[in-house]
């Protein structure tokens, strides 16, 4: 049984957060990318966790993310937004293009955002409860395809990658603590699930991925040897993932030599605009509870909204610390010692103990 270690969330915030500053990336843009990983640990989705800080650090490292730069408008109209990212972190452009959606919307009910030189944004859960906890409704997709092989995901009847997992996520705010926050990638399941398997030596889930030519298998290694997963619910996942992408297209950021598409894409509405506020969240609450309310099949203990279980995971996690595999807790404490960060000099200050109170 592979050992696990428990970090409680403020300390794994403020390391996170030193690993960044260390590595060049201004307090406040590792503070956001920080508190949006260990979120993601907390809601249960580890995949998109701390397991990432690694990975980023040696990003950070080689040029592939700039951690200082500052997201910039390219284009700007009452209703949409163009930003270009900077080749920063994408965690923190996508957190600041949401504010400022919000803020639009707010003024003129409704504001679309697309994104230009953007990295990996993390789970895209966290910029649609962004949206619910402003009182507005916020839609968010990632969107990546080319025809040259190499890429996460097949195409429907494909052999090769060639998508990204190209997520979608909503949000609506419901009145209380507990959102409805749809999230899933359009794969099978995101890559970094597998990611998770393998740092904790277990199977990929069955029927999810194909090795590099093209057949069924569970072996993580065999995955990350040219693999790729496959597109949920066959062809209607397939569809999906394309739209992302065609969405990501609105930013112009076309690669014809390659017939590919990248990018990212916000979509907020102001409730108020169309319903007041108040009254659309608690009937949008009655309802999810009288859909949970209703009988369970055979062997099913309770109905559950999205969002539910994050919520859950978040009490209990918060509560009890977040298990780190042997394996990710060992590769984050060799980054911190390639930094010289001992372990003492880690400092859980009063903001990270607030932001994190059970």
């Amino acid at each position: 049984m592979p050992e696990i270690h428990i970090l409680r969330a403020p300390y794994l915030h403020a390391l996170t957060r030193t690993l960044f500053i260390t590595n060049g990336a201004p307090r406040h843009i590792a503070d956001c990318v920080a508190g949006i990983l260990v979120n993601a640990n907390l809601a249960g989705h580890d995949s998109h966790g701390v397991i990432r800080v690694p990975a980023y650090l040696q990003q950070m490292s080689d040029g592939r993310i700039k951690p200082a730069a500052e997201p910039q408008i390219l284009k700007e109209t009452p209703t949409t937004l163009l930003i270009d990212g900077q080749d920063g972190f994408g965690h923190y452009t996508a957190q600041q293009g949401m504010a400022l959606a919000i803020e639009k919307a707010k003024q003129a009910n409704m504001c679309c955002v697309n994104f230009v030189q953007i990295g990996h944004i993390g789970r895209v859960g966290d910029y649609a409860e962004q949206a619910a906890r402003a009182g507005c409704i916020g839609l968010i997709t990632v969107g990546f395809g080319s025809r040259d092989a190499g890429s996460r995901v097949t195409a429907f009847g494909g052999k090769f990658g060639i998508l990204g997992t190209n997520p979608i996520a909503v949000g609506v705010p419901t009145g209380d603590g507990i959102p409805f926050v749809l999230d899933y990638a359009t794969s099978v399941v995101a890559e970094g699930k597998i990611q998770v398997a393998r740092s904790k030596n277990l199977d990929a889930p069955a029927n999810t991925v194909v090795d590099k030519y093209g057949h069924p298998t569970v072996k993580t290694a065999e995955f990350y040897d040219g693999g790729a997963l496959l597109p949920f619910a066959q062809h209607k996942g397939y569809a999906l993932s394309l739209l992302t992408c065609l969405l990501a297209g609105l930013s112009g950021h076309f690669e014809p030599e390659r017939a590919g598409l990248r990018g990212v894409f916000m979509l907020v509405f102001h409730i108020d605009a169309f319903t007041p506020l108040n009254s659309y969240q608690e009937n949008v609450r009655a309802f999810l509870d009288g859909i949970k309310s209703t009988p369970t099949a055979d062997g099913v203990d309770e109905i559950l909204a999205p969002g539910d279980i994050e919520q859950r995971n978040r009490a209990q996690r918060l509560a009890s610390g977040l298990e780190l595999p042997e394996l990710v807790y060992q590769s984050i404490q060799d980054s911190a010692a390639q930094l010289q960060i001992a372990p003492a000099t880690v400092i859980v200050e009063a903001e990270d103990l607030q932001r994190y109170q059970a």
